[in-house]
């Protein structure tokens, strides 16, 4: 009877990590075509909240009284490091809470997956009247808290170890500008507390196969000093995977496909143009087994100098 319950309560998915790489907004993030200088260190929280009460199982758009409104809020720290002008690395690591606002499930919280990732300027050419850059960008996630992936919606990641590749083109032209990615997510395979389970057919093993992923970004907007307003459009698809079955829970190789809009911004203070407050809002246009979710994130950053210093202490007579 309680697996009963529980199977016609935990339906939808909802995928937060996407919330996480995508929707967070910073300056010079892995998803923009932006650089920080050499031997700068770009760093701050951001704070985040999304919602949703409707969902796709498989193809069908329902809702789910025994679930009401499924809520994440996060917390995360992200930074970036100017190895070089063209070479950074960046890092992010969210703290999330999720919750159901009807029924008996209670949600989960705690650290999801530590995210870092490597950017490099491949290609800077002026064309015409703008400039044309090319960037490859790799990443890698893995989780750092012993949280459980077989608890969709309610989960606060799918435990994977991901790497992922992805290729970028960015073209500014004045203050206009627009940004177009492609990125390959390799999943590993995950381990969940049970022995036997069914997807298609039946698996005697508490190791499941994860479907890889594909995903797509562009951006455009205005990018000038001191302010960059841009809208968004991504989309994220695995490549594999099943549809949720009518009145049946979620499982974590499920097929899974988003596609959002939004808008990001950012400032620099005027009275210290080293910090910055950045924010966004989305909202989803249409899925697969996932939540249409709504939210927003902000935060604020600061960045260090590294290189200021080192030129004063070269400067001191002391040295």
């Amino acid at each position: 009877m309680k697996q009963k319950l529980i199977s016609n309560i935990i339906k939808p998915v909802i995928f937060i990590w996407l919330l996480v790489i995508t929707g967070a907004v910073s300056a010079q993030t892995d998803i923009d075509g932006l650089m920080m200088e050499k031997n700068a260190f770009c760093v701050g929280p951001m704070a985040g909240y999304s919602s949703w009460k409707n969902y796709w199982e498989g193809t069908l758009k329902r809702d789910n009284a025994n679930l009401g409104t499924v809520s994440a809020t996060q917390f995360s720290i992200m930074g970036n490091y100017g190895l070089t002008n063209k070479l950074n690395i960046l890092f992010g690591l969210p703290y999330i809470k999720t919750k159901a606002s009807a029924g008996q499930l209670k949600g989960q919280k705690g650290l999801q997956d530590l995210a870092l990732w490597v950017k490099w300027k491949a290609y800077s050419e002026k064309i015409g009247s703008g400039r044309l850059s090319l960037f490859l960008i790799g990443g890698y996630s893995l989780p750092v808290s012993d949280y459980t992936a077989d608890f969709l919606p309610l989960s606060i990641g799918l435990e994977s170890k991901n790497l992922s590749v992805r290729g970028m083109a960015d073209y500014q032209r004045g203050s206009w500008f627009a940004t177009v990615s492609g990125t390959y997510v390799r999943r590993s395979n995950i381990k969940i507390d049970r022995d036997a389970y069914y997807t298609t057919e039946m698996h005697y093993s508490n190791e499941v196969e994860m479907p890889d992923m594909a995903a797509f970004n562009f951006r455009s907007g205005y990018r000038d000093k001191g302010l960059i307003a841009e809208a968004t459009a991504d989309n994220m698809t695995t490549l594999g995977g099943f549809d949720i079955t009518r009145n049946n829970m979620p499982f974590p190789s499920n097929k899974m496909s988003v596609t959002r809009i939004g808008f990001n911004f950012k400032y620099d203070m005027p009275f210290h143009p080293n910090l910055s407050l950045t924010g966004n809002a989305f909202t989803t246009v249409a899925g697969r087994n996932m939540g249409q979710s709504s939210g927003f994130n902000a935060g604020i950053f600061y960045v260090l100098d590294f290189s200021k210093k080192e030129r004063k202490n070269s400067s001191n007579p002391k040295n």
